[in-house]
């Protein structure tokens, strides 16, 4: 996929209908008010390569980024890794829990007229699973 596909998808994820479940879905994973989006997956065991890809996925986040607030406005990037130790002692929600155990960093707007939030994030904090770019999408303010 390139830039303009993930901004198109994100688009169609903000009018999507929410699942009544938590489970797999055709974009990634969605469960009741929210999806998560692989926008951009990749594997590989070799810490050079996986570094690469990282660098990568962080240009086209940051790519994203430009364009959606370019529309919704700038953003300062959220720190995910004071969700992650919240997790700790309280109980955060989906999705932003596991987003929190996946990203060290997120992009975050509110889109006005939606009731909903959107995320971007380079999932790369576990060097056993593919390094991911997400989209997030949720009714659920961030904590």
């Amino acid at each position: 996929m390139n830039i303009a596909q993930h901004i198109a998808f994100v688009d169609e994820l903000c009018f999507r209908p929410f699942p009544a479940e938590h489970g797999p879905s055709d974009v990634g994973t969605s469960g009741p008010g929210y999806h998560v989006a692989v926008l951009e997956s990749a594997a590989d065991g070799d810490p050079a390569t996986r570094a690469v890809t990282v660098d990568q996925f962080e240009k086209d986040r940051d790519a994203v980024y430009e364009l959606l607030a370019s529309r919704w406005g700038d953003t300062d990037p959220y720190n995910l890794q004071t969700v992650l130790l919240r997790t700790e002692r309280e109980a955060i929600p989906r999705p932003w829990a596991e987003l929190s155990a996946w990203a060290g960093v997120a992009h975050v707007w509110e889109v006005e007229g939606t009731g909903r939030w959107v995320a971007v994030a380079v999932a790369d904090r576990d060097p056993s699973q593919d390094v991911r770019l997400l989209a997030v999408v949720t009714e659920t303010d961030p904590p």
